[in-house]
């Protein structure tokens, strides 16, 4: 059964991705979960408090999935936790590709709340994805020439299908909230990697 802090954020990830997060009043987020204005205030404070959630939610889940694999480095090769982490942030990113959305879009804005995120999070995932590289390189399982490029080229693929939602559609003909469209996107991030990032010493990965 579905909670009332539920409907409440589920109705935010609508709100904040059509009418925007200044467009959207409280009481229309009440009207829209079904609830009282009250009950934001008990879970959430107010509207910043439940938009800082949201944001807040999504990079813990986020960087918490780039964590877990990163643990693994050394028991499995550099080659294995990169593809490992692509999965499960795409896999991640199609599950909740709405609050994906607007959460990509919303780090855009040079803000309070965002610039804490990104000395927070976003520091993190810089860290976790850059130790992949370098341990890649170490092992000559990858050939990366600059590790921030690296980092920043891979970072834009993987969050492209949900900032650049509207340009996939329109000028691609891709629909990014379609299963098999991210799933098709999801393989060209593994050719990228095929081709600019592993060794030829590398096994190829069947695609």
């Amino acid at each position: 059964m579905e909670t009332t802090k539920q409907r409440i954020i589920d109705a935010a990830v609508i709100l904040f991705n059509t009418k925007g997060y200044d467009g959207t009043s409280i009481r229309e987020l009440a009207k829209k979960a079904k609830v009282n204005v009250s009950h934001i205030s008990y879970y959430f404070e107010s509207k910043a408090g439940l938009q800082e959630y949201l944001l807040s939610s999504f990079f813990d889940q986020y960087v918490n999935l780039l964590e877990t694999e990163y643990k693994k480095l050394g028991k499995v090769s550099a080659t294995e936790c990169l593809l490992q982490c692509v999965e499960k942030i795409m896999k991640f990113h199609r599950e909740n590709r709405q609050l994906a959305r607007y959460v990509y879009r919303e780090i855009t804005l040079d803000t309070i709340l965002v610039r804490e995120i990104m000395s927070t999070y976003l520091v993190k995932e810089k860290f976790y994805f850059k130790a992949i590289f370098e341990k890649g390189n170490k092992n000559k399982e990858f050939h990366v020439s600059s590790f921030l490029l690296a980092v920043m080229q891979l970072k834009s693929m993987i969050s492209t299908p949900f900032l650049q939602s509207q340009y996939l559609a329109e000028v691609w003909h891709i629909m990014p909230y379609e299963t098999t469209a991210v799933d098709q996107y999801h393989e060209e991030i593994l050719h990228w990697l095929e081709k600019t990032v592993f060794s030829s010493s590398v096994k190829k990965i069947a695609l």
